[in-house]
């Protein structure tokens, strides 16, 4: 019996077993060997547990915001509720509607190493570098004929025409890269 409540939405063990204590009813006896009257009263119950003299503690929605009773909801009205009172909460712009607007924790949880959810944020990982492709010339072989990026493109664009050489074609550059800081020394002094 006590497991058969419980699979109703918004009926757990305690309360399950506190509506058998009150009708008298044997917890271990099957569902099936219940009687019409039985089945009726547990349903009675469930739908209205406080005419029943259950206490307030019992029940799973206290003091509701809009009527201001002590209910027990049950199915698909729990969620429902649940879902009208995030977005009240959001309208108002309350601080737990805040942290639900950004799907943050709202219960006042750490949240500086735990509860990560998707990718890490502000890193970025570089790509696979392409070897250059050896004895192609001009700019177009060392760019490589699919649109794959070359390690020594700085190379192709040092030597016109010639053969990038990777680290000669990177010399180059920074040599003709001295020679324009060069001057610039020059009118400091």
């Amino acid at each position: 019996m006590i497991v058969g409540l419980t699979q109703i939405r918004g009926v757990g063990y305690m309360f399950a077993n506190t509506i058998l204590n009150v009708l008298k009813i044997n917890p271990n006896q099957r569902i099936g060997h219940l009687s019409p009257e039985q089945v009726n009263s547990i349903e009675s119950i469930i739908k209205n547990p406080s005419a029943s003299n259950f206490p307030s503690w019992f029940l799973n929605r206290r003091k509701d915001v809009e009527t201001g009773d002590d209910k027990h909801l049950l199915t698909s009205d729990i969620a429902f509720t649940v879902r009208n009172d995030i977005e009240r909460e959001k309208t108002s712009g309350s601080w737990r509607g805040i942290r639900h607007m950004f799907g943050l924790k709202v219960r006042g949880q750490r949240t500086r190493c735990t509860g990560r959810k998707g990718g890490a944020v502000g890193v970025a990982k570089g790509g696979k570098v392409m070897p250059t492709r050896e004895g192609v010339a001009g700019a177009e072989g060392a760019a490589g004929a699919e649109g794959a990026p070359a390690a020594g493109a700085e190379g192709a664009a040092g030597a016109e025409g010639a053969p990038a050489a990777g680290a000669e074609g990177a010399a180059k550059t920074k040599e003709s890269s001295g020679k324009k800081e060069a001057p610039a020394a020059d009118k400091k002094k």
